[in-house]
């Protein structure tokens, strides 16, 4: 027995000395780029070195019953600072007054143009033009979730890159100008990925980003933490290996012609915008066609995070889910031939730490609490594990500020800034216990093979003010 409870501290310690050890190696690799890319923006403003000859962007919304946000994300993206760009709404079969919206908002009617479909999707209704801007399109189809819109979407584009956007998002002005520079320096770029922050506690104009705020709810104030640790260092750190896993759904930037020949985002995934990427990374190094997916730092998108337990709950099942399944469906490249960084360190990663790690920290946490209540291990060795666990999750979030803080320091105000130290502290005490959980509810999903649908969750949308 005592062999068994020996053998099982070490394993768990050593599990989370391992996990600490990655994280700060990917924080170093993060704090250099960082530093190298501010060294850059710095010397040269490139959206003005390259004003005019950017390429032509297709802007797809996928958007199911989203009638309360998606005038305002449309007004956002008409005034983006990009010299040529279509946007094509893909309503996908919404039970609510979307397409209604759309119609009154932008003066639609009917579109009869004739598309070459490369990819397919469900069958579609019907396609409209804007009589109010000429580069606003939408494709009214059948219900088949966001992955099927995102096909139909690319279906109907013209333009060699395209940019897929959540419906519920705001871009910065210059954010497409920013995230499309990759494309323009390096021939070998397929996709590059921005930053996602939280709108929550913020204020939108006319569809324009006017104010940068906190949220007064808790939920989305200890997200904040959490997408500034997964951006800034989580995402930042791969980029110079070229082993980057995944681009938000919210925003991302595609070379159509890569996607295309990949066959497009799978539908029997919850986790598409994760999924096509790992399948990029793949089939292009088994092809041995030399490429590079991008992270860039400065392209935000602000999106509407969720303020109840139930939705949050929700979209993180659904994440972790995800993210097994696209591990899953592309596990060839994990320790492949020619898989580069991507297959074998950032696939072990991913798989480790973020697949099995909810299950090994909820197993470890619970096994060191109850050895240290029985008497099978002393209370101090109990209360020391705790600690570095706790510590290590603090750190994590800290230095994420601290990223934040030497680079973009958008929360201007001290108090903003001792708020966000203040969630970071409290995340550690009850938050991230209640994420492990909802992420094992995910592992469990993928694993016995439940119906998985495109849920879309409640907007408060309290960001959107009334135009001036």
């Amino acid at each position: 027995m005592n062999t068994a409870v020996y053998a099982s501290e070490w394993f768990f310690l050593s599990y989370f000395v391992l996990m600490i050890l990655c994280y700060l190696a990917l924080d170093l690799l993060s704090l250099s780029g960082l530093r190298a890319y501010m060294d850059r923006q710095s010397m040269d403003d490139l959206p003005m070195f390259f004003s005019g000859f950017e390429p032509p962007v297709s802007v797809l919304v996928p958007a199911y019953n989203e009638a309360s946000t998606i005038a305002t994300s449309l007004r956002s993206l008409l005034q983006l600072h990009y010299p040529e760009y279509e946007i094509i709404v893909v309503n996908d079969g919404s039970k609510d007054d979307t397409l209604e919206v759309l119609k009154r908002e932008f003066d639609l009617v009917p579109c009869t143009v004739a598309w070459c479909i490369q990819i397919g999707s469900k069958p579609v209704r019907g396609v409209y033009m804007s009589r109010k801007h000429e580069n606003l399109r939408v494709v009214d189809k059948e219900n088949g979730g966001k992955a099927d819109s995102l096909n139909a979407g690319i279906d109907h584009s013209l333009y060699p890159l395209f940019c897929a956007v959540d419906a519920d998002s705001i871009l910065q002005r210059d954010s497409l100008r920013r995230v499309v520079r990759p494309f323009m320096e390096d021939p070998l770029c397929v996709a590059a990925g921005g930053t996602v922050r939280i709108a929550n506690g913020c204020e939108v104009r006319s569809g324009f980003l006017t104010r940068v705020g906190l949220p007064t709810h808790m939920l989305p104030l200890l997200q904040i933490v959490e997408y500034l640790r997964a951006f800034l260092f989580g995402r930042l750190g791969w980029d110079p290996l070229n082993g980057l896993l995944i681009i938000s759904g919210a925003f991302g930037l595609f070379k159509r012609s890569a996607v295309v020949a990949a066959g497009g985002y799978r539908t029997d995934t919850i986790g598409e915008d994760m999924e096509i990427v790992v399948r990029l990374q793949r089939k292009l190094r088994e092809a041995r066609t030399p490429f590079r997916i991008h992270f860039l730092p400065d392209p935000i998108c602000w999106t509407d995070a969720p303020e109840d337990l139930k939705t949050l709950a929700n979209q993180r099942t659904r994440w972790q889910r995800g993210l097994c399944e696209s591990l899953a469906f592309n596990k060839r490249l994990l320790f492949s031939q020619g898989g580069g960084a991507a297959g074998w360190l950032a696939f072990p990663f991913m798989l480790l730490f973020e697949g099995l790690g909810p299950v090994v920290e909820l197993v470890g946490l619970t096994f060191m609490i109850a050895a240290g209540i029985t008497g099978l291990v002393s209370l101090k060795v109990m209360f020391a594990f705790l600690f570095v666990a706790f510590a290590a999750g603090l750190f994590l979030s800290v230095t994420a500020l601290l990223l934040e803080e030497m680079s973009f320091h958008l929360y201007l105000r001290p108090r903003h800034l001792a708020t966000l130290l203040a969630a970071a502290l409290i995340e550690n005490l009850g938050y991230r216990q209640l994420s492990v959980w909802w992420r094992i509810k995910g592992m469990l999903a993928w694993a016995f093979r439940r119906e998985q649908k495109w849920v879309v969750s409640p907007r408060n949308a309290d960001w959107q003010k009334p135009d001036a």
